[in-house]
């Protein structure tokens, strides 16, 4: 797996992401929530992210971009890191709840916390099911 986020990679579908708010089950490291859903893809990828910043606490729409840039940055360089190892494929939209302005820091530091909350729950109910 390659430290790129691509188009292919890019959640944009919006039955898909409907979907993941219905069905989908929730991790949270404030000042993140990451919804994920296991699904399968026709272009056969691993994993589509979407990143998404609330317009409550931040009118500014510079505000979020940046936010989002950060986010997707730090998913991009950890990514390899925590879902190497995972082999079904799992839709996340990853929500930042904080009302405050990051530092590229401190989001990396939560992503990090957030995908390695992900892999101790997620992957050991997939490895366990594939066993018996």
């Amino acid at each position: 797996m390659d430290k790129t986020y691509n188009k292919h990679e890019k959640l944009k579908s919006k039955k898909l992401i409907d979907q993941l708010f219905t069905e989908g089950k929730s991790v949270s490291v404030y000042p993140f929530r990451m919804v994920y859903l296991e699904t399968i893809f026709e272009d056969h990828v691993p994993f589509k992210t979407g990143v998404s910043v609330s317009k409550k606490y931040f009118k500014k729409a510079v505000d979020r971009n940046r936010i989002k840039r950060l986010m997707r940055e730090a998913y991009r360089l950890n990514k390899t890191t925590y879902f190497n190892n995972i082999t079904t494929p799992y839709a996340f939209m990853i929500l930042y709840i904080g009302n405050t302005k990051p530092t590229y820091n401190h989001v990396e530091q939560s992503m990090n916390k957030l995908f390695k909350k992900f892999t101790n729950v997620t992957p050991k109910q997939t490895i366990d099911e594939k066993t018996t």
